[in-house]
């Protein structure tokens, strides 16, 4: 069941259900069959029929890409910087033409998903980027009392202020204490009731798990990491504290995405937060500059004619990843045109169309 996409689906496979051609989708790397142990218990967003992939190849173990007849990888299989891809349907979510400007789900952090707080809990949070930000937000809407932001750029206490923060630690800039310690100093020595580690910062794992109250408090890991193993103090966890990991902000791509694309549309998100920056995509290698930039959180990208909307409209719309495609197994349908991404793999793609006319 495949359905070749990047945004806008040109073509579907057999077996394919509830989506047609012209439809636009979201690419996820997480599935949702609704059916299976872990679909059913509530307790996880990690679909057993369909699970994360990791190896850059489809579930059959295949890439439908390759480039002079080398095998492209395609990242957690989305392939959202190429200008058309295969992608399994089961990996796409369909979403209204409306909420096209909506960003990742990441975006909104890890409360977007079943992690629940208890009104009147303290919150820290590791990290202001975009997901730190949502994960401050999340505290804020379900109530949290005391949230605190740690980040060593100063620039992010506006930010997060914004977005509902009421204390802010910059670790550089305060003492030569552990992060850990700075939060018990705002927390009469008790520590916080949950602490989001969004860094993906090896040490900082253990700092956040030392933050959290003894006997109850809970470490939420979210930032993703180079390290595979990471030393922690175990004595946080023998008394009862609880140190959990969170993938794709918890969210369900069927059961909650569609849900939280409403309220983004409905303005419930201070999503235009998050924008600092904007390209057009002719322009889009000079955002990987602007990321380097202390105020920069996240950068739209326009083609010129959606930009010039987005300013009478005041409205971000995010449009990096609007590309085409056609259908898998040899049909040789000339590709529609509106928008090119301005990636160097779409580039390569692009230019080597004309000569082989269809990928593998």
């Amino acid at each position: 069941m495949d359905i070749i996409c990047t945004r806008e689906v040109e073509s579907i496979g057999e077996g394919v259900k509830d989506l047609e051609e012209g439809d636009l989708v979201i690419p996820t790397y997480l599935g949702e069959c609704q059916e299976c142990e872990n679909c059913k218990s509530g307790k996880t967003n990690l679909c057993l029929k369909y699970p994360l992939i990791l190896d850059g190849l489809m579930p059959d173990g295949t890439s439908r890409m390759s480039i002079n007849g080398r095998k492209v990888y395609q990242l957690t299989t989305c392939s959202t910087w190429s200008e058309y891809t295969v992608i399994n349907a089961n990996y796409v979510v369909k979403i209204d033409p409306t909420s096209f400007h909506v960003d990742s789900p990441l975006d909104l952090g890890p409360l977007g998903g079943k992690l629940m707080l208890s009104r009147g809990s303290s919150v820290a949070v590791i990290g202001l980027g975009a997901v730190g930000l949502g994960a401050i937000e999340g505290a804020r809407k379900q109530g949290a009392s005391k949230i605190i932001g740690i980040d060593k750029n100063e620039k992010k206490r506006e930010k997060g202020e914004a977005f509902g923060m009421t204390d802010f630690i910059n670790p550089e800039g305060n003492s030569q204490k552990p992060i850990s310690e700075l939060i018990k100093d705002l927390t009469g020595g008790m520590g916080v009731d949950y602490c989001f580690e969004c860094t993906g910062v090896a040490p900082l794992i253990n700092e956040a798990l030392l933050a959290t109250k003894s006997g109850k408090g809970e470490t939420i890991v979210v930032g993703a990491g180079t390290a595979l193993t990471v030393p922690i103090n175990f004595l946080p966890l023998l008394f009862g504290g609880t140190l959990k990991g969170s993938v794709f902000g918890g969210l369900k791509i069927k059961s909650h995405l569609p849900i939280l694309l409403d309220k983004c549309k409905n303005k419930e998100f201070p999503l235009g937060e998050l924008f600092t920056h904007e390209v057009t995509l002719e322009d889009a290698n000079k955002a990987f500059e602007l990321l380097k930039q202390p105020e920069c959180v996240k950068i739209p990208q326009y083609n010129q004619g959606s930009q010039a909307q987005h300013r009478d409209e005041q409205e971000p719309r995010q449009q990096s990843d609007s590309c085409h495609s056609r259908r898998d197994g040899g049909d040789k349908r000339r590709l529609k045109q509106n928008q090119r991404c301005p990636s160097s793999l779409d580039r390569t793609l692009v230019e080597q169309r004309d000569n082989h006319r269809h990928l593998n």
